[in-house]
């Protein structure tokens, strides 16, 4: 066999496989996930927490004060007793105003929802014209803040008898409770509009409509979100106190009859609703109001 012929045969032979090599890489440290963790679980805790603590101090300070039976007033034990059956069907439907909670709010929430959208839509536009017309402002604005101090059940009889119905009434007592705030506060963002604003309005010569729509509006929206909030405040107040008067199905007659039929328990469960769905609405108007002015609106 020639040299030739050993080195052809060696060169066929397979080469020795190669020990691979595996780089170890670490996994990534979660400790900056658990520290974001921690600290959002520490801010919702620090949220959370103190009106737990508050209520529950105001639960055992209420239970101590009325515990007695000669108490004039339930405990919240005696409240949970006596009006479980309206706590626990909210849905009930029953004859005439024999209807569960839900029923009741949902009346007063669609009288409010008409009177707060008109009072919304007239407010804004005559705040901006307050606001934007110094003769607008002269000879309305007295007559307002004359109109703004008359109680909103005031004007209850005047327009039972102008609609002589009760719902129809009721919305208008919202419409005229809350459309003031809304007025004064779009009269204020308006006047408040830097001139830089009007002068670049000049420029691009907007007309009316377009200089309201992309100049007023954005410019005083935190203004009339702040009207806003104070309206739907008032709004709620109103139609509680209206419709104890105008009767019907609605939170505030519910009030009134329980008040007839002297059950104390009822009136006060009714009125943890009232509190807990102002607050909401509240906090959905400053929601509305976050986005749409971008954070600018108080929130």
């Amino acid at each position: 066999m020639s040299v030739t012929q050993l080195n052809i045969k060696e060169d066929k032979k397979p080469a020795a496989k190669k020990a691979s090599v595996v780089a170890f890489v670490p996994p990534a440290s979660s400790a900056p996930y658990r520290a974001k963790f921690m600290k959002a679980v520490r801010r919702a805790a620090l949220q959370i927490l103190p009106p737990v603590i508050m209520l529950a101090v105001i639960l055992l300070v209420w239970q101590l004060l009325c515990s007695s039976p000669t108490s004039s007033l339930p405990s919240p034990g005696r409240v949970l007793h006596e009006s479980w059956e309206l706590i626990a069907h909210p849905f009930h439907v029953g004859q005439g105003v024999d209807q569960g909670m839900f029923w009741h709010i949902l009346a007063s929430l669609q009288r409010v929802a008409i009177g707060y959208a008109i009072a919304v839509v007239v407010g804004v536009a005559l705040g901006a014209l307050v606001g934007q017309s110094v003769w607008a402002m002269r000879g309305l604005d007295p007559i307002f803040q004359v109109l703004r101090t008359v109680p909103p059940l005031a004007w209850l009889p005047l327009s039972l008898a102008a609609f002589r119905d009760g719902s129809p009434s009721a919305i208008f007592v919202i419409f005229i409770t809350a459309i003031w705030p809304i007025i004064i506060n779009t009269a204020v963002g308006i006047r408040n509009i830097p001139q830089d604003y009007q002068n670049v309005a000049k420029v691009l010569r907007l007309n009316g409509f377009e200089y309201f729509g992309k100049i007023m509006l954005p410019a005083a929206a935190p203004y009339i979100f702040t009207g806003l909030r104070i309206g739907i405040g008032l709004s709620w107040l109103a139609i509680v106190a209206a419709e104890m008067l105008i009767g019907g199905v609605g939170i505030g007659f519910f009030i009134w009859d329980a008040w007839n039929s002297s059950l104390i328990s009822d009136i006060i469960v009714a009125l943890i609703y009232v509190g807990v769905v102002g607050f909401f609405l509240d906090r959905l108007i400053a929601f509305v109001g976050r986005l749409v002015t971008r954070g600018t609106a108080n929130a």
